[in-house]
């Protein structure tokens, strides 16, 4: 349990590799029948755990009621990742 509330998604960590771990961690509690019947709790954790970047994807989440499976929700989270990758703007640095 502590190891499961205490994660948290490193700002620029790749949220697929998190993602993996959140979800081993879920299946771990439920081998040791240390779960929570909603699956809801798990989402909420997860969400939480996101770093800053997120915070649009968590208000929309929110904001239209959708309601994934654990699985589900990382493959959105990873596609929303690579969404934030390729809009954010290039610096250049070049010779002063």
């Amino acid at each position: 349990m502590k190891a499961f509330f205490g994660e948290r998604i490193i700002e620029g960590s790749p949220v697929r590799e998190d993602g993996v771990m959140i979800l081993f961690l879920v299946e771990k509690l439920k081998d040791l029948q240390a779960y929570f019947e909603k699956e809801e709790t798990y989402v909420d954790v997860i969400l939480q755990s996101l770093p800053p970047s997120f915070d649009q994807f968590i208000v929309n989440y929110n904001m239209n009621g959708l309601e994934k499976s654990l699985h589900e929700l990382i493959n959105i989270l990873v596609q929303y990742e690579e969404m934030i990758e390729k809009s954010a703007p290039l610096v250049l640095v070049g010779d002063a």
